[in-house]
């Protein structure tokens, strides 16, 4: 394919409800979006990244610096026999991979077009339905919270993660077991957590969670080793794992039992993919993490979660449950079930609102 017309965007698009995390609360997601024309087709990607630079050092700035000064001019113009072709092309830049997965999966939602297929099929997805969980933040009491946990249950969602940090950790968990003593449940640090904590962790292991995400330093590998000796609990890491090296690294050392796989995280399709494969072959079971998205980035999250070693349900969830209106058609839904039926269609299976995406752009910038 070759490359003719890249468009950054940036969006306001407001919560329907704060989202709070041990980083702190969300009201309003700033999201970057890339569209791409190439032969005679276009690819939407999202830059997935955060406000602040807390859960990653890439903000929506950082993000249409790295896509408008570099990203853009190595791949605008260029013939690409393959969408993971641009991924060896960004190797010199260290990092910034939310900004280089926008990008390269436009690419993919492009190349899924050229061959008729849906995305999930080019990926060699093989699920024709994905298992879904929600995320719930902290909240302003155990109360509210458990009336939230209550509502998805009723939804149909197979697995409810909850956010913790200290302080707002064993008193919710009791909480919410004491309540809902069979639901698959998992609590989520963001790094919330130091070895100094190891006796207050392993009290953890009393309710019986699928596992504990990222309880230690967001770049660390080792103390978590040392840490899944100490405890009962499956650690799943997400901050930790940038790329497939990373992920076979923290399982040869035993750093935890499960990974969360996030595209922006990773960089795209092609590492979400090696990492998926360095797993798999060792038998442990991945996951599809979310980052508020955008229905653009939840829709590519579904194509990927369609692989086979995403076992678990992951934080793939209905439009609904964050925003008063989507900015594609249709909205993802989630069945009585908790799961999402994958589309048959050719490309994403799901058309970006032109319209609404105008109304709430706050910024663009096109490149020819």
């Amino acid at each position: 394919m070759k490359i003719e017309r890249i468009e950054l965007r940036e969006l306001r698009l407001p919560l329907v409800h704060f989202f709070e995390t041990s980083f702190g609360r969300t009201t309003t997601r700033r999201i970057v979006l890339v569209r791409v024309n190439a032969d005679g087709l276009t690819g939407w990607g999202e830059a997935t990244c955060g406000e602040l630079p807390f859960y990653s050092y890439e903000t929506p700035d950082t993000a249409w610096h790295i896509l408008r000064d570099l990203l853009i001019p190595w791949t605008l113009g260029k013939e690409w026999a393959a969408p993971g072709d641009v991924a060896p092309c960004f190797r010199p830049i260290r990092g910034h991979n939310m900004a280089k997965a926008a990008l390269e999966n436009a690419l993919w939602h492009i190349a899924a077009q050229q061959m008729n297929l849906p995305l999930a099929k080019l990926l060699g997805g093989t699920l024709t339905e994905v298992p879904c969980g929600v995320s719930i933040g902290i909240q302003n009491s155990i109360p509210e919270l458990l009336e939230k946990v209550a509502r998805e249950v009723a939804a149909g969602y197979q697995r409810i993660k909850v956010k913790v940090k200290p302080g707002w950790d064993v008193s919710v968990l009791e909480a919410i077991r004491n309540k809902f003593p069979r639901i698959l449940l998992m609590a989520d640090a963001n790094s919330a957590y130091s070895l100094a904590d190891v006796a207050h962790l392993k009290e953890f292991d009393r309710f019986y969670l699928m596992m504990m995400e990222q309880p230690l330093g967001w770049d660390d590998l080792l103390d978590h080793a040392k840490l899944q000796r100490e405890i009962a609990t499956p650690i799943c890491l997400d901050e930790s794992i940038h790329n497939a090296d990373d992920a076979r690294k923290a399982l040869e050392i035993g750093a935890g039992k499960i990974i969360n796989i996030k595209l922006g995280r990773v960089g795209g399709f092609t590492a979400a993919r090696q990492v998926h494969d360095v797993c798999r072959a060792r038998n442990v079971p991945v996951w599809c993490g979310g980052m508020l998205e955008s229905g653009i980035g939840r829709a590519h999250n579904i194509a990927m979660s369609t692989l086979p070693g995403f076992t678990l349900p992951g934080d793939v969830s209905a439009s609904k449950r964050y925003w008063a209106e989507d900015i594609i058609d249709p909205e993802v839904t989630v069945s009585a079930q908790g799961t999402i039926h994958v589309p048959e269609t050719a490309g994403l299976g799901y058309a970006p609102n032109l319209e609404r995406i105008e109304k709430l752009t706050v910024r663009k910038e096109s490149f020819e």
